[in-house]
């Protein structure tokens, strides 16, 4: 290391002497033991974050199969009772006033944390919505409402601030009693106040209890599987299609919105298992108009790296016109045109028969693709039919290639994001 060297002349004395002194740069570098050896800390760091990112990558979603068990508000009270009038007094004590205001204290403090433990752990457990996946995001506040899983995990928070609030100031209160009667009544009514606070704003724990049933119902999307997301208007035959295609049992009836959230199934090829998943259908409208079901297919497409299945219906069946059906596919394809595709042309033995003709069709339209699109739908789509079987072999076949091909890109994918982490 470096040296310095210098004169010092002491002071106080009558005489001066000149001092030599020498000193050593002291070394500022900070360091850190990792794995038995000293690594400095701005490299420590530097590795913290790449294990931080390569972390975040692979838990991008998920967040909602990982939430607690949120005990129902009145078995969180019933059990913080319980175990509060097991607590006695500390042992040695002799006074019986101090005893029992001992007691009463403890008691007290006990059925505060008993109540207060349970909902700090919710607050912990429960993510922070800024940090989920934007696509568990947006299910958040299309199945939820917008605002409302914050508002809940703020009222849970207020309520536990309350207790912890309420809960010191009678065990303070009762630490304070000059006789044995005085503390068993500031016993008492301390643990009605206590209770009663808790039981005001009881409902936002149940309803914590709820929102954890419901995100934890939702389908778990592998975002390095493979997906394929079947899109269209109500009642094509979407469902009908991933039961056919997939391991998914969706329900299936005639009349709109049968499927009212996001389905997931499976589908096994060659010894590959790739995800299915049924989305609710698409109205001719602008975003503002359209319901949460509605949202809940965009949130899908916008988020998640799936493969596009786009089912029409020509047949008239499903209650949509062609042409509203037409102009809805292309609003979506535009949209979303970077995913891979595949139309199918659904019912088609129903299109053997007079088709459907709508108030609303316009058959003097001069719209060569839209003509085109009324007979046959789009250009290269399969026709294919529940009923009959026809053209479902094809279709698996041109579904295998399809999933293939998304397998490809999302491996093409993840091999420029480790590239990119590694330079």
């Amino acid at each position: 290391m470096p040296s310095e060297a210098g004169l010092y002349m002491v002071p106080g004395w009558k005489h001066y002497h000149p001092i030599l002194y020498v000193c050593r740069a002291v070394q500022t570098t900070t360091y850190e033991v990792v794995n038995g050896s000293y690594v400095p800390i701005a490299q420590n760091q530097q590795g913290k974050e790449l294990k931080d990112k390569s972390s975040a990558k692979l838990d991008t979603v998920g967040a909602f199969q990982k939430l607690p068990m949120v005990m129902p508000s009145v078995d969180i009270l019933h059990s913080a009772l319980r175990k509060t009038k097991r607590i006695l007094p500390t042992k040695g004590i002799a006074n019986i006033a101090k005893r029992e205001r001992n007691r009463g204290a403890k008691q007290l403090d006990a059925l505060m944390k008993e109540l207060v433990v349970p909902l700090r752990m919710y607050l912990e457990d429960f993510p922070k919505k800024k940090c989920l996946h934007p696509y568990e995001r947006s299910l958040i506040e299309l199945t939820l409402g917008d605002g409302n899983y914050e508002g809940v995990l703020g009222k849970v928070d207020a309520l536990r601030k309350k207790v912890i609030l309420v809960g010191k100031e009678h065990a303070s209160f009762c630490a304070k009693s000059l006789s044995k009667r005085e503390a068993e009544e500031r016993l008492i009514v301390g643990m009605k106040r206590i209770e009663e606070v808790f039981n005001q704003e009881a409902k936002s724990i149940d309803d914590l209890l709820h929102i954890a049933k419901t995100l934890r119902a939702m389908p778990v999307v592998d975002l390095e599987t493979p997906t394929l997301c079947l899109v269209g208007a109500p009642n094509v035959g979407k469902s009908s299609l991933v039961r056919t295609l997939s391991t998914g049992k969706p329900e299936v009836c005639n009349y709109p919105f049968t499927t009212r959230g996001i389905l997931m199934g499976h589908i096994v090829l060659n010894y590959q298992t790739f995800q299915v998943t049924d989305t609710p259908g698409l109205l001719k409208r602008c975003d503002e108009d359209r319901n949460n079901l509605e949202k809940l297919t965009l949130a899908v497409l916008s988020h998640l790296p799936t493969a596009i299945l786009y089912v029409h219906d020509l047949s008239g069946e499903c209650g949509i016109s062609p042409s509203d059906q037409f102009l809805i596919y292309k609003e979506i394809k535009e949209r979303f045109g970077d995913h891979l595709w595949l139309d199918v042309v659904s019912k088609c033995d129903l299109l053997e028969k007079s088709p459907v003709l709508f108030i609303t069709e316009n058959e003097n339209l001069d719209h060569v693709e839209l003509t085109s699109y009324r007979k046959l739908g789009p250009d290269g789509a399969i026709h294919v039919s529940i009923k009959s079987e026809a053209g479902l072999n094809e279709l698996r076949v041109r579904v295998h290639e399809l999933l293939a091909s998304q397998m490809a890109k999302i491996t093409s994918q993840e091999d420029k994001e480790e590239n990119l982490v590694s330079t």
